[in-house]
């Protein structure tokens, strides 16, 4: 902790009113793109379902902030800028402090898992992230903004079966890391400002490995900013400086996306968590097997804003892992009256609602989707909505005829269910 607050320290001396005197501050050009920030959030983690009740213990979270921002500026001359009333990219660097614990007490619930003498600890995380936010409102001293954000992040405390038993939240060390946030921000002087708001951050696997519950954390947030565009920004808005905008034309188009991804399974999960014997090598392992899984979507899109498109698809999936299920329904549920297991199939087919939201070549897709066909088993029954959610970021490659590459996370109900690289191509109608 002491290392973070000295590296966020000596980045501050780079601000440059902090590292240069006035007199070499006049002579050198102004750079009003660049700015830093430094924020501080005290939290809670969010206990999601009346399952983590049972054994989530301490909650509290702290994380320090620090980032580098870029904001483009008027004389730019940015379409999209100027359509996002100039928003500001970040790269920054995040460590949560927790005291967040958890202890499964005796509970016919648990199956054959048995209680522990020790707490388990989702430990402290290292989380290098990118954020965009968007002012929706700015006048000369206040700001209110929207942020939205994603990343990569490291906690060396993940489940074990040996000292970190009922940490249920994290199986892996690497993690993907969601963010969004409400900020307002006062302007105090030329280029600092004060900031306070709400942020809410998301820590899982991505069902890349279990357990998977995810760490989801809620807290008020407060900070200092270093921002010189604000006073460029506003001082053209005041002198009626031009903003010309180039013409946009709205279209209709056809995308066609594939994806390649895959998962560890939650019944693989439950089923040496609850349903398998302390005597077994498998009791309570935290080593699953990897399964592929495959998707094809076909949308209708209407591109009617330089920054948005939305429209409705057809989403087909297949999953490799079917087998497995079927192989797990078998040793574990009971049969249907008729002496026959529920139908599993690898197939599943959904309706969804899309939209794009663009910012050059780089997007965010997002989807909410409807099953009409899902053949999966009682566990997914349990633990799956008959609805599903859909997020990722693209980019677009203009000289490969628009193709755009990017990763997606599946959902339901903001828990993950897998995790795709997907390719698509657009046809104009």
């Amino acid at each position: 902790m002491k290392r973070f607050f000295c590296l966020c320290l000596g980045w501050l001396t780079f601000f440059p009113t902090f590292a240069e005197d006035a007199d070499s501050l006049s002579k050198r050009p102004r750079n009003a793109h660049i700015g830093y920030s430094l924020s501080l959030s005290p939290g809670k983690l969010i206990v999601m379902d009346s399952w983590q009740k049972k054994w989530q213990r301490n909650r509290n979270t702290f994380a320090i902030s620090a980032e580098i921002n870029y904001t483009p500026v008027p004389r730019d001359s940015d379409d999209f800028a100027r359509d996002y009333n100039y928003p500001t990219f970040a790269l920054g660097l995040k460590f949560n402090r927790n005291d967040v614990t958890m202890h499964r007490s005796p509970d016919p619930a648990w199956g054959m898992a048995e209680e522990v003498d020790y707490d388990s600890k989702l430990g402290n995380i290292a989380t290098l992230y990118g954020t965009f936010s968007r002012p929706i409102y700015r006048n000369r001293h206040w700001m209110f903004d929207y942020m939205l954000g994603t990343g990569i992040g490291y906690g060396k405390h993940k489940y074990s079966r040996g000292n970190n038993i009922d940490n249920e939240l994290t199986g892996s060390r690497f993690l993907i890391y969601f963010t969004a946030g409400l900020h307002a921000t006062y302007r105090f002087a030329d280029d600092w400002a004060l900031t306070g708001g709400v942020e809410y951050y998301h820590h899982s696997n991505g069902a890349l490995n279990r357990p998977n519950k995810g760490a989801n954390y809620i807290g008020p947030v407060v900070g200092l900013r270093y921002m010189p565009c604000w006073k460029e920004i506003q001082e053209c808005r005041s002198s009626g400086g031009q903003e010309v905008r180039r013409t946009f034309k709205k279209r209709i188009y056809a995308n066609f996306t594939l994806g390649v991804g895959g998962k560890t399974l939650n019944e693989d999960w439950q089923l040496t968590q609850f349903q398998t014997p302390p005597s077994s090598p498998d009791y309570r392992t935290g080593r699953f097997r990897f399964y592929m899984a495959y998707s094809a979507q076909a949308d209708v899109m209407y591109r009617y804003a330089r920054r948005w498109a939305s429209g409705i698809g057809a989403d087909l999936f297949y999953g490799t892992y079917a087998d497995r299920v079927r192989d797990i329904e078998n040793l574990t549920q009971h049969p249907t009256p008729n002496n026959q297991h529920p139908t599993i199939s690898p197939w599943s087919f959904g309706l969804a609602l899309k939209h794009q939201v663009y910012y050059r070549n780089l997007s965010v897709a997002i989807s909410l989707g409807c099953y009409l066909y899902r053949h999966m088993g009682s566990n997914a029954k349990e633990v799956e909505t008959p609805y599903y959610e859909r997020i990722g970021l693209h980019y677009t490659i203009p000289s490969l005829r628009n193709l755009t590459v990017g990763f997606n996370i599946k959902a339901h109900r903001t828990k993950a269910d897998l995790t795709e690289l997907v390719v698509s191509y657009p046809v104009e109608l």
